[in-house]
């Protein structure tokens, strides 16, 4: 609250130093007394401050410009209190009164505003101590029109807090309640007309515009508040520029501003300014000969014919434009014909003179010359906004006088008491709401219009509405005749829009210019930003050129999958095969055929190659720590087993029968020693060794792979090419050829004893098989590399079990007449009479 030392400030407001001017008689048009009065702020006339040596008020009156504008502005407000004065219900027993003042300039604004802040009885302002108690000669102030004047006046009413209603100034600085705390408005800010624009340029999809503004409050603030919102809609501003206050349409300035225009090729622009420079802008446009463009208009002149009639006008374009919605206030056309009929009755029998001499400061002309003007739909708007701001002053002090009960109750009321009041008005006037927001804003909205040309005729068409408390716009774009071919809505855009799945790279200073750029595979452009092609999640996937990511599929060789069906039947075959013959065996053990196979060894060989076969199941599956740990090292472990038996029995059997009588010291140790069981023994513990470090210093581990394939994550195991697991498969290798070489050796032996043939082709299987493995792994790494791993163990046990086994089951089961110890024993007799013999 504003606190003021106490001392008094007297201003003279008709001290012939200041003002050069005296008081004269007050006339009645501009001043009926009441019990509450209410100040009005109109341009009756029109004329420029010019720079003057001493200061001094501008004589309106001895302007040679009427304007019509101004006058019926003037005449809303008389209409709206004596119509409220003549009502019953409102303000019943309480008379307003009014003083209005002409201020067709700066100083006549400044002479007017300390006018009604003086006391009532005297020409003084008295700065109070406490603000509350101050009381003026009005209680409202109703006007002025533009932003300049409305700025000097807010500043001082809100010194006092007296409420402030303007009708036509739409600079959002006013919206700031801690510099204007008095000020409202019936009509709605800037910053809701900026919206709407922008609003109008996403519908059309015109993102590459010129913006002209006015060079004053009204053009500069609108145009700075429409450059910082354009930014975040993704509008680009190709060209800006100002009207200046003293252009002329033929200057250089504006010349060269419509070369400008056309030069960076934008096809729409919004034009930012003010009748009067909106005007001689246009006149220039014409002059230039700018055409086809799509023209957007503010609230100040889209519906005004002050602009509509500059010659040639017609030729430029497209004009939408954002107008205050159409509201009429009925019985004021009659009410301005009775004034000017009672006017010239007046004159005809006699009245006063509409001007009391040249050398007075007179504000309070008559107005009977010019009382026939044209009441159009612009300034039906505008008065139906001074209209309203009066009832809003009546609903105020009907809730402050308390009316509601049924009388008021008369005496003193102060300003800032009104003002609380009236921010809280909220009622309906000829069918239309009027209330304020918190920062004394109208909730109201807009009519979108545009321009219609019936030959030499113009008018124009309502095509849309708009508000913001929810923020809507809502348009009937058939109504447009646009001005290209086959009234085809125009482009202005910097660059063609990208095909989808391709983003935005900026070229050159705007984000509006720009080339398209494919996204790539595992990218997709969101639509929230189309300048960044955005990874996928991990667990996600796309194309080239994708808009949008999809989600992998999850691949592992599961236990119902047919190839899975398939090898789980031949491995379970195999496993029955191998306790078959481990049956036969045990069934057959003293027979020479089983002993010559390695005797009990037999069995530890045949559950090897059991062991080594359960390690296919854990390819099967989803993969486990269990299962990754075992699906290989199972295998080399028990093949190493198995490989270890296999090629210490093919060393003994070469051992006894062509080293023994050589050796037979050697052959005593072997045979005292264990030497075969020892051998198998070590041979084991190092291949259990290797896998031992192989599993903690690789330890495979189930993970989720996602580099291999972009639609898939493929579950497998960690680790799965080691080197402890290329050292196991190594040392397998090793004892494979260890193997093969003694058998080798053995392929003179006798037939019973002679497997040269059975094992050389298991073997070579057995490599054939792996070195396939390797083959395939270089090549393919898919969902299906665990049913090779599985197909390649089954082939290699299938294949030893085959060469080695299958033919004793044979000779036990189909030839049990070779099964026999004569058989066994005439068959070394040959062999030793064969070796002998010369």
């Amino acid at each position: 609250m504003v606190h003021f030392k106490p001392y008094l400030v007297y201003l003279t407001l008709f001290m012939t130093c200041l003002f050069n001017c005296q008081e004269t008689e007050t006339h009645s048009d501009f001043k009926m007394p009441g019990d509450h009065t209410i100040a009005g702020l109109f341009p009756i006339h029109s004329v420029d401050d010019e720079v003057r040596l001493r200061p001094e008020v501008t004589l309106c009156g001895r302007s040679k410009t009427f304007n019509g504008h101004g006058y019926h502005l003037f005449q809303a407000m008389r209409f709206g209190i004596e119509e409220i004065n003549n009502s019953s219900s409102l303000l019943p027993n309480v008379t307003l009164g009014y003083e209005l003042y002409d201020v067709c300039s700066k100083s006549s604004n400044v002479y007017a505003t300390l006018s009604v802040l003086s006391q009532p009885r005297g020409n003084h302002i008295r700065f109070p101590e406490n603000v509350f108690n101050y009381y003026p000669k009005a209680v409202a102030v109703i006007g002025p029109d533009s932003t300049e004047l409305t700025s000097i006046s807010a500043s001082l009413l809100s010194t006092f807090l007296v409420p402030q209603i303007s009708y036509e100034a739409t600079s959002m600085m006013f919206s700031e309640k801690q510099k204007y705390p008095s000020f409202l408005r019936t009509i709605p800010s800037d910053k809701h007309q900026v919206q709407m624009i922008l609003m109008l340029l996403k519908k059309f999809g015109w993102s590459w515009i010129s913006v002209i503004g006015s060079e004053n409050d009204y053009g500069l603030q609108g145009v700075h508040l429409l450059e910082d919102l354009a930014n975040q809609q993704e509008i680009c501003i190709a060209y800006k520029d100002f009207v200046p206050i003293l252009a002329q349409a033929a200057d250089n300035t504006m010349q060269n501003m419509m070369v400008d225009i056309n030069k960076f090729g934008a096809e729409v622009v919004v034009v930012f300014c003010n009748k009067r420079l909106a005007r001689v802008f246009f006149e220039a446009v014409v002059l230039g000969n700018v055409t086809d463009k799509v023209w957007l208009a503010t609230e100040d002149w889209s519906i005004s014919s002050y602009i509509t009639q500059v010659p040639g006008i017609s030729r430029i374009g497209t004009v939408i434009g954002i107008a205050i919605k159409q509201r009429q206030v009925l019985g004021m056309k009659e009410f301005e014909e009775a004034y000017a009929q009672a006017k010239n009755t007046s004159e005809a029998s006699g009245g006063p003179a509409q001007d009391r001499g040249d050398h007075t400061c007179n504000q309070h002309q008559a107005l009977t010359a010019n009382a026939n003007t044209e009441l159009s739909q612009f300034s039906m708007n505008a008065a139906y906004n001074v209209y309203a701001a009066v009832y809003a002053v009546a609903h105020g002090l009907h809730q402050l006088l308390g009316c509601p009960s049924g009388v008021c109750t008369p005496g003193k009321i102060y300003p800032w008491q009104l003002l609380a009041e009236i921010r809280k008005v909220n009622f309906t006037l000829q069918g239309n709401p009027v209330s304020f927001d918190e920062d004394g804003d109208p909730v109201s909205g807009y009519d979108i219009i545009t321009w219609d040309w019936n030959g030499p005729n113009w008018t124009f068409k309502v095509i849309g509405t708009s508000t913001w408390y929810p923020v809507f716009l809502e348009i009937d774009g058939t109504k447009i005749h646009w001005h290209r071919e086959e009234n085809q809505v125009p482009r202005s855009v910097c660059s063609q829009d990208c095909l989808p799945g391709e983003a935005r790279r900026i070229v050159g200073l705007h984000h509006c210019c720009f080339e398209c750029v494919l996204c790539a595979a595992g990218t997709f452009l969101n639509s929230s930003d189309q300048y960044t092609c955005q990874p996928c999640q991990k667990e996600e996937w796309s194309p080239e050129g994708s808009q949008t990511c999809f989600n992998r599929t999850t691949e592992f060789l599961a236990w119902d999958h047919p190839v899975s069906l398939v090898l789980l039947g031949a491995n379970t075959l195999l496993l029955l095969l191998l306790t078959g013959v481990a049956s036969l065996f045990a069934q057959n053990l003293e027979t020479p055929v089983v002993r010559s196979a390695g005797g009990r060894m037999c069995f530890l060989m045949l559950g090897s190659l059991a062991g080594a076969g359960c390690s296919p199941y854990c390819f099967l599956g989803e993969p486990t720590l269990l299962t990754c740990l075992l699906r290989q090292s199972l295998f080399a472990l028990c093949f190493a087993v198995f490989l270890s038996c296999l090629t210490i029995r093919s060393f003994q059997l070469v051992f006894i029968f062509k080293l023994s009588a050589k050796m037979p010291a050697l052959y005593h140790t072997w045979v005292h020693n264990h030497g075969s069981r020892t051998f198998v023994a070590v041979s084991s513990t190092i291949q259990l060794l290797i896998c031992s470090v192989w599993l903690v210093a690789w330890t495979p581990l189930p993970i989720k792979e996602y580099k291999r394939f972009p639609e898939l994550v493929v579950l497998e195991c960690s680790k799965e090419n080691s080197p402890g697991y290329m050292l196991s498969i190594l040392y397998t290798w090793l004892l494979s050829v260890s193997c093969f070489a003694c058998t080798y050796l053995g392929k003179d032996l006798p037939e019973n004893y002679n497997e040269a043939k059975c094992m050389t082709f298991s073997l070579l299987f057995y490599f054939i098989s792996w070195i396939g493995l390797a083959t395939s792994s270089s090549i393919y790494n898919g969902k299906y590399m665990p049913a090779i791993n599985m197909l390649v163990i089954l082939s290699s046990l299938s294949g030893v079990f085959s060469g080695y086994f299958l033919p004793k089951c044979y000779v036990i089961l189909c030839r049990p007449d070779l099964n026999t110890t004569e058989y066994f024993q005439a068959s070394i007799q040959d062999y030793t009479q064969r070796c002998s013999s010369p």
